[in-house]
């Protein structure tokens, strides 16, 4: 199969799987999914999800968490650990969008990477989830499954995988792509025990193919 059909046939099917896909995180602002991202590094979706309420009912604007008190802000996220680096980050963010954007969030990955603590990953989920456009969100899920599935090289560099992944992958697939995959990562395709034989992708997957072989070999050689 070329690469162009395995692209459109994974694209297919995780549409298929997961119509409704969207990113986990709960926000109702723009500035309140870029903070939440922020929180999400280095811990769950789920954990964060807990946080997030109480935390955008006390700071229920960009001007409040500006202002902040830093050791109070830290008490709010706490649970979701390196709470002191990342409180640093929310506040100094807030006070530069509001400085330096008028308090709109950027909707480039240029401008959003030059706030404190703002990676791609988390400017390409604000471009795609805010702004609608083409983004490719090479979080964990991401990297593993494209490497999985034959889509990158054996690379583990975000940048390497989100470059890749927009030379295949339409412009107009990229977002849900990115959020299928974290859906299929968490279901089916984990990092430790992978459930190959109920992966309707395993028939054009590079990881299944090769376990399949590694077993086969393994049976032959105990006959």
């Amino acid at each position: 199969m070329i690469l162009k059909d395995k692209v459109e046939f994974i694209i297919k099917e995780l549409n298929n799987l997961y119509p409704d896909a969207q990113c986990s995180l709960t926000y109702k602002e723009p500035y309140e999914l870029l903070i939440a991202t922020r929180l999400s590094a280095q811990c769950t979706d789920e954990r964060v999800n807990k946080v997030t309420p109480a935390l955008f009912e006390r700071y229920s604007s960009l001007e409040a968490f500006a202002n902040a008190d830093f050791d109070e802000l830290c008490t709010y996220i706490h649970s979701c650990g390196f709470f002191r680096g990342k409180a640093k980050s929310i506040i100094e963010m807030s006070r530069q969008i509001l400085k330096d954007y008028e308090g709109k969030v950027p909707d480039s990955i240029e401008e959003l990477t030059k706030l404190s603590g703002i990676g791609r990953k988390t400017a390409n989920l604000i471009c795609g989830d805010i702004y609608g456009k083409p983004a490719i969100i090479a979080d964990t899920h991401c990297i593993r499954l494209s490497n999985r599935l034959g889509l990158v090289k054996n690379s583990d560099n975000p940048v390497t995988v989100e470059k890749r992944l927009r030379e295949i992958i339409p412009d107009k697939y990229q977002t849900k792509f990115c959020h299928n995959l974290v859906h299929h990562g968490r279901a089916v395709c984990m990092s430790r025990s992978p459930a190959c034989e109920r992966c309707t992708l395993n028939t054009v997957c590079t990881f299944s193919k090769q376990s399949e072989k590694q077993r086969n070999r393994k049976t032959a050689d105990k006959k």
